[in-house]
C-alpha cells in the first residue's frame, strides 16, 4: 500500500526518538495507516477505486493528524468519507487525555499561573493554537466523561482489589500542597483488570481511606476476597474495618525493601538471597521454615532486619491461600504501580495542578483510557478465578 503523501513541515521530529530508527518509525506509521485504510473500506463497502454496487459512502480525501506514541509523534493521514465521520479507535480514547490537558490550561489562567509558565505548558503539550470556545468545550466534555466514569455503578464482582496513592502537587487556597490521589484497581471474577476508583485527599488517613472505601461499596463493590496494598497504618486499619471477611495481602516488594534497609553491606547479598527464598515456597509452613533458618543464621548479625521480618512476614504470605497461578499477580502492588507510572508520565508535564478538579480530570482521563485498553484483554485465566476460596462472610 502506498502511504498518503505528507506536507514537508509535517514530517516527524526524529530528535525525540532516541535510538529508534527511522525505518522502525515508518513501519509503525505504515501499520497504523493500513489499519485505517481497512476501517474506511469497511465503512464505505469498497476498496480504494473499486466499483461496487453495495457501496455505502464515498471517499473524500484525507485530513492530517498527529499521533503521540511511545515511539514519538507520528504524522498520520486520516481517511475521510463524504457522509460518515471516521476517527480510528486508537486516536479516539487518547483524545480525551489530550483534552484534559488542554482544559487544564484554562484552570491555570483562572488560578493566576504566570503567563510564562502557561506558555511553557502549552509548548510541552504541543498545542499551537487554541480559542477560548475550544478550551471551554473541551473542559465540559472531559468533565462529563470523567465524572460519569468515576461515579459509574460497579456491577461486576471483584475478588482481588488493589489500593495505592499517587502524590501530586496541587494549588489549594492559593498554596501549593501535596495531595494524595488514591486509586483502586480491581480484577473481576472473569479475570479482567479495571481501574474502579479515584479520589483526592490531603492525607492518607484512616478517615480518608474509609471515605474512599465507603464510596466504592455504595457504588456496588462486592465479592472482595483479597485486598493488596502497602502497610500504611491508616490504609490497613480502614481495610480491616470496611472489608470484613476479606484477607489483606501486604505488598511483598515493599516489605522486602524494609527488611533489607538495615542490613549491612557485608551481609546484604546473602540475606537478600535467603529472603527471596521465602517467597519461592508453595505453602505458609514451608515459607516459615525458611524464616526459622534465617533467624538462626542472622539473629545476632542482622537483629534489626530479623525483627522487621518477624513483625510482618506472615502478612506478605496471604497469597499462598489463593490459586498458585495467581501468585505473580496478587503478591505485590506491582500491577497498580505500573498504572501509577502511566499516571505520572502524563502528570509530570503539569508540575503543579492549578486545582483539585483539574487533577481529577487529567488522572481520571488516564484511568478511563486504561480501562478501554484493558476491556478486551484477559489478565488472569477465567477458569482459575473459580478456584478462589469461598468467603466465610461477604465483603
Amino acid at each position: 500500500m502506498t502511504l498518503p503523501s505528507l506536507p514537508q513541515e509535517a514530517q516527524p521530529d526524529n530528535s525525540i526518538l532516541g535510538n529508534q530508527t527511522q525505518a522502525l518509525q515508518d513501519l509503525f506509521r505504515g501499520a497504523l495507516q493500513g489499519l485505517m485504510e481497512r476501517d474506511i473500506e469497511g465503512i464505505i463497502g469498497a476498496a480504494h477505486y473499486e466499483r461496487a454496487g453495495e457501496r455505502r459512502d464515498i471517499r473524500n480525501g484525507y485530513r492530517p493528524r498527529r499521533f503521540d506514541s511511545r515511539m514519538g509523534s507520528l504524522p498520520l493521514q486520516i481517511p475521510r468519507a463524504r457522509e460518515t465521520i471516521y476517527m480510528p479507535a486508537f486516536l479516539e480514547h487518547r483524545e480525551r487525555t489530550e483534552k484534559a490537558l488542554i482544559a487544564l490550561i484554562q484552570d491555570a489562567y483562572i488560578a493566576g499561573v504566570s503567563t510564562r509558565k502557561i506558555e511553557k505548558l502549552v509548548a510541552d503539550l504541543g498545542v499551537t493554537s487554541l480559542s477560548k470556545s475550544q478550551v471551554s468545550e473541551y473542559c465540559k466534555e472531559i468533565e462529563t466523561l470523567v465524572t460519569a466514569f468515576r461515579r459509574r455503578p460497579l456491577t461486576e464482582s471483584y475478588p482481588y482489589v488493589f489500593f495505592d496513592a499517587v502524590y501530586e502537587k496541587v494549588r489549594v487556597d492559593g498554596l501549593v500542597q501535596s495531595q494524595a490521589a488514591v486509586v483502586a484497581y480491581g480484577v473481576t471474577s472473569e479475570g479482567k483488570r479495571e481501574p474502579i476508583g479515584l479520589e483526592i485527599f490531603d492525607t492518607e488517613s484512616f478517615e480518608s481511606w474509609s471515605t474512599f472505601f465507603r464510596g466504592l461499596i455504595e457504588r456496588g463493590l462486592k465479592g472482595v476476597r483479597l485486598v493488596i496494598s502497602d502497610a500504611h497504618a491508616g490504609l490497613v486499619k480502614a481495610i480491616g474495618t470496611m472489608f470484613l471477611g476479606a484477607t489483606w495481602q501486604r505488598c511483598k516488594v515493599h516489605f522486602m525493601r524494609n527488611v533489607l534497609a538495615p542490613v549491612t553491606k557485608k551481609y546484604k547479598d546473602a540475606f537478600s538471597s535467603d529472603l527471596k527464598e521465602i517467597y519461592y515456597q508453595s505453602s505458609l509452613e514451608k515459607a516459615m521454615a525458611i524464616v526459622d533458618q534465617m533467624i538462626e543464621k542472622y539473629g545476632k548479625t542482622c537483629s534489626q532486619a530479623i525483627e522487621i521480618l518477624l513483625a510482618g512476614v506472615e502478612d506478605t504470605l496471604r497469597y499462598v491461600s489463593f490459586p498458585s497461578e495467581h501468585k505473580s499477580k496478587i503478591s505485590s502492588t506491582n500491577p497498580i504501580e505500573r498504572l501509577n507510572k502511566e499516571i505520572r508520565r502524563r502528570t509530570k508535564v503539569v508540575g503543579v495542578f492549578p486545582s483539585i478538579a483539574s487533577a481529577l480530570r487529567l488522572i481520571g482521563a488516564v484511568l478511563l483510557e486504561q480501562t478501554e485498553e484493558w476491556a478486551t484483554q484477559g489478565y488472569i485465566n477465567a477458569d482459575s478465578m473459580k478456584l478462589i476460596p469461598v468467603a466465610s462472610s461477604t465483603a
